[in-house]
């Protein structure tokens, strides 16, 4: 990961195609719900979804405005504690991916359902190790599954979207076990939220929720 004086570098040299890449479905058809869920409880509880998709700050924007997310935490998984930091994982060599970790009332919100905004809307699916102006496999796409349950649901979805050729290209998704979720450093936590004069947030991460507000109407809460 660059710093964020860095990612303002490329946003500001790059601001036309930013702008573009904020928005993550680049098929011409809309992102379908999926066919395999898991059923919508019947009392609220608490389960947890960890997913990477570029920048944290704006997939933990997204989810930090979909009815039914307790909490969306900024953080790293996918390498060791011990390189679980900003500037370590910023070198792109310690296994980590920038991720956030979604806690969510499986009675309000389904695991299918945050599955689609994270294709939809969080990022773009498509892209290799990359997302917009970020590029490693710190930003890669990733879906950290903590269940059998969740690991069938995600790969039938990706299976769903590519057969229906959603998008131009194949997504790249990797759907693998999660070992770990380490929070980041508490300056990352509801970035987008305290910096919206930010260009980089202006630019890649607004227009995200923006985007879940007019796609998901009925899953968008403004909080």
């Amino acid at each position: 990961m660059t710093p964020s004086y860095s990612r303002l570098a490329f946003v500001l040299a790059a601001s036309l195609l930013a702008a573009t890449a904020c928005n993550a479905k680049v098929g011409a058809a809309a992102v379908p719900a999926p066919v395999v869920d898991a059923p919508r409880a019947s009392t609220p509880a608490r389960q947890t979804a960890v997913v990477s998709g570029g920048c944290f700050w704006g997939v933990q924007a997204v989810f930090q405005h979909v009815k039914g997310v307790i909490s969306a935490t900024s953080g790293y998984s996918g390498g060791s504690k011990n390189t679980a930091d900003y500037e370590t994982v910023s070198t792109g060599e310690t296994g980590h991916a920038e991720s956030v970790q979604i806690v969510y009332d499986p009675s309000q919100v389904t695991y299918g359902e945050l599955l689609r905004v994270f294709f939809s809307v969080a990022h773009d699916p498509t892209e290799l190790n990359r997302q917009g102006p970020d590029e490693g496999t710190q930003y890669r796409s990733s879906i950290f599954f903590n269940s059998d349950e969740q690991k069938r649901i995600a790969e039938a979805y990706i299976a769903q979207l590519d057969q229906a050729k959603v998008f131009r290209h194949p997504i790249v998704t990797k759907v693998v076990p999660l070992q770990a979720f380490y929070p980041a450093e508490a300056y990352h936590q509801n970035y987008a939220a305290l910096h919206p004069d930010n260009p980089y947030i202006m630019f890649n991460d607004a227009p995200k929720v923006a985007h879940l507000k007019q796609e998901f109407p009925d899953l968008y809460t403004n909080r």
